[in-house]
């Protein structure tokens, strides 16, 4: 598919078939993600693929309780749409959990001599660690369209991030970022209205 095509029917699927995901695929997404730029070349991401059904619904139970504990009370069936959004990963084939990890910038090697921590100065790049990460799943949901494959880029499930990182057992030196639910769209899927070039665009010459 052109690249063009691609990123014009790239869209937010959150309805899947039961179709199984060729893994083969799925490693072809993530090799091409890995491909995104990042500070220093420094890489800082792992993708862990889920395909065991009853992980994925574990992990949308422990949403669930969370989302519970957070909002006891509901007003206007707000909390239930969120739980719904932030949980419909359920039907997915497959769950991608993107982890976040440590790197070390060029600069930390005289950042003790000028009293700057690396927190500090990450804070004043505006953090290109994370920048990173958003464009290697950007660049996971385009390849997921080339291969036939729908998918969608999910932060709602990050309210329970702790409990997720427990139980995936995600170790020191990584964190849960991201995840994204890949699978065969159900149905036609269509990409919401944006902006037009001019709302978005501005020359400075």
């Amino acid at each position: 598919m052109e690249f063009t095509n691609v990123v014009e029917n790239r869209a937010s699927v959150r309805k899947f078939s039961n179709e199984d995901v060729n893994i083969e695929d799925l490693k072809e997404i993530v090799r091409l993600a890995g491909k995104s730029p990042s500070p220093n070349n420094s890489q800082p991401w792992k993708f862990v693929i889920i395909k065991n059904k009853e992980k994925i619904d574990k992990i949308a139970e422990i949403v669930h309780n969370k989302i519970d504990t957070l909002f006891p009370k509901d007003v206007e069936n707000v909390k239930s749409t969120v739980e719904r959004f932030s949980t419909f990963f359920t039907d997915a084939p497959v769950l991608v959990a993107v982890l976040s990890t440590d790197y070390s910038a060029v600069v930390d090697k005289i950042l003790p001599e000028n009293e700057i921590t690396h927190e500090e100065l990450n804070a004043m790049r505006n953090y290109p660690d994370v920048q990173s990460i958003g464009a290697a799943i950007q660049t996971f949901l385009l390849a997921s369209v080339d291969k036939g494959l729908g998918a969608c880029w999910l932060s709602g499930l990050l309210v329970a991030k702790k409990e997720i990182e427990d139980y995936l057992e995600i170790g020191k030196g990584s964190q849960l970022t991201a995840c994204i639910a890949v699978g065969k769209a159900l149905g036609e899927t269509n990409q919401n209205e944006k902006k037009d070039l001019q709302e978005i665009l501005e020359v400075i010459e």
